[in-house]
């Protein structure tokens, strides 16, 4: 079923509101040429949406103390369906694994099947979205404010957080459009839509998926675009001397720069992302986690005691705000805001897989929490814990990662600055993407929208990077969370399909019907191919 994208004339005026907030970058810009201070601008932007982000950010995160300890309740809303789902499908986080592995390595792979792109180069695609700075940085305020024992209970919320890729990135393949060209439309707003239609909802159905999309194109433009060339800035001139850097100041030329670099890549569509995120990917995490891992057999001796500390500190923390519940909260909110799973992001990408079968790429999808939180983050909190280095004041953040991965491997800030500007561009790409199709459902597939999404990203690639928006990046993060709101209620309710899904694809194996290369069926089996 094709859904009519939202009336034409609804489209002038909201890209004209978007350009209008490019405007101050644009003359942020001629104004660093001039010599001109930038403060002002920022400070206008900042004071003109301050306001209406504090009380967005204040609903979305809001908090509620539990024995000492304030507990956001979109993480309890994240945390509890990924446990539900984990129940509802048996655990198959842990029985699909070992098939997720054999998928992703090409086993049942069909290149005539429906699609664009192959289970390995959409996994990468999504990873590119997931793993970031929250990895690096997030993981060290985690350490910090909830000591060693928050580490246990971001890997139970990461392995938890599997079966929410699960559910949602087989709704995507199920309810996906395959466009006359060839290219594939998916994602919660298809599977919001289509899918609660068919349950007589259809009403409830489009406005979730509205909501969800909207969402989607601000996040993608702040948490996905403006934060990461952000903080990719920041990390640049950092270590090629401070205030004495030859772009200090001059934001808008590393802006410039990526925004080029981001516009050659995007501008060939999910084909041309994956060609980059399946070669960047494994290179950024390889390198991040390699690093890593030579800090811990350094430090092999004290591997034991890391590891005492982790177990002692997540059921009997000491000196952390609340106590057991404490540490558990940072452990949970580590994973939840890391990995993504509920928020629906990743279900775009895993949309455009080359598969007649959509439960397939949900077993792949669960991959993603366990590599993006059970090991990258995983090793960043087992450096710093291993170094000792959590307890060090002044410093969090990627500052506090730098420290302990520095304090054995003298040279290693200029790897993280090289894997912080590897994770942001990649990170960019991939919400170029979801920002793209949450912009096309809501305005029609066709050049103009497409081209003009394309551009504002890239533009907003340059504010980011020259101006210091903290109200619009919290803004953004805000519609990001945002976005599981409407994507959780959905996958409670089409939960059943995906079920029915799973129980047709697990009969189709048994009896040979499907079979991986190599493998002749059962006698007397049906075979598809």
């Amino acid at each position: 079923m094709t859904r009519p994208p939202l009336p034409r004339a609804l489209f002038p005026p909201v890209f004209a509101a978007l350009v209008a907030a490019a405007g101050p970058a644009a003359a942020q810009t001629t104004a660093d040429l001039a010599g001109a201070p930038e403060l002002g601008i920022d400070a206008r932007v900042n004071a003109a949406i301050g306001p209406v982000a504090d009380v967005f950010a204040g609903i979305i995160f809001y908090s509620v103390p539990v024995m000492g300890a304030d507990l956001p309740l979109i993480v309890v809303w994240l945390i509890t369906a990924a446990l539900f789902f984990t129940v509802y499908f048996g655990f198959i986080n842990f029985r699909g694994f070992g098939h997720a592995l054999r998928l992703v390595r090409g086993d049942y792979e069909d290149p005539n099947d429906r699609g664009e792109v192959s289970h390995f180069q959409a996994l990468t695609a999504a990873l590119s979205g997931t793993v970031g700075l929250g990895n690096i940085a997030g993981v060290a305020i985690a350490v910090s404010l909830g000591g060693p024992g928050a580490t246990f209970w971001m890997i139970l919320a990461g392995l938890l957080g599997m079966t929410s890729k699960f559910t949602e990135c087989t709704l995507g393949v199920k309810y996906r459009r395959v466009n006359a060209d060839g290219t594939v439309s998916g994602g919660p707003m298809y599977y919001l839509s289509q899918g609660l239609a068919e349950r007589g909802m259809g009403g409830l159905g489009r406005f979730l998926a509205v909501f969800f999309a909207i969402m989607c194109v601000g996040g993608s433009l702040g948490g996905g675009n403006m934060f990461q060339i952000n903080q990719a800035f920041q990390q640049f001139v950092n270590v090629t001397g401070g205030d004495a850097s030859p772009l200090a100041g001059r934001g808008w030329i590393f802006g410039l720069i990526a925004a080029v670099l981001v516009g050659i890549v995007i501008i060939g569509g999910i084909r041309s992302i994956v060609r980059v995120t399946e070669k960047v990917v494994p290179f950024m995490c390889g390198l991040y986690v390699l690093a890593g891992l030579i800090i811990i057999l350094v430090h092999w001796a004290e591997i034991p005691a890391a590891f005492g500390a982790i177990i002692t500190g997540a059921f009997s923390p000491e000196g952390v705000a609340g106590g057991f519940v404490g540490v558990l909260i940072q452990g949970f909110r580590r994973a939840a805001f890391s990995n993504e799973a509920g928020i629906g992001s990743a279900a775009i990408a895993h949309s455009a897989v080359r598969t007649k079968e959509p439960v397939t790429e949900g077993y792949v999808a669960l991959l993603e929490p366990f590599v993006d939180t059970v090991i990258v983050c995983t090793v960043t909190a087992l450096v710093i814990v291993i170094t000792g280095t959590y307890g060090t004041p002044d410093a969090d953040g990627v500052s506090l990662t730098s420290q302990a991965f520095g304090s054995t491997i003298g040279w290693f800030p200029y790897v993280l600055a090289v894997a912080v500007i590897l994770f942001a561009f990649s990170t960019m790409i991939s919400w170029s993407y979801y920002g793209l199709k949450s912009w096309t459902y809501l305005f029609g597939e066709t050049r103009a929208a497409d081209v003009s999404f394309k551009l504002l990203f890239c533009v907003f690639v340059v504010i980011g990077s020259s101006l210091q928006l903290g109200a619009v990046v919290d803004f953004s993060d805000a519609m990001i969370f945002a976005m599981s709101l409407p994507n959780l209620v959905g996958l409670y309710l089409l939960a059943p399909v995906v079920r029915r899904e799973l129980a047709n694809y697990r009969a189709k194996l048994r009896s040979g019907e499907i079979r991986a290369h190599g493998h002749a069926p059962p006698a007397g089996a049906a075979v598809r191919r």
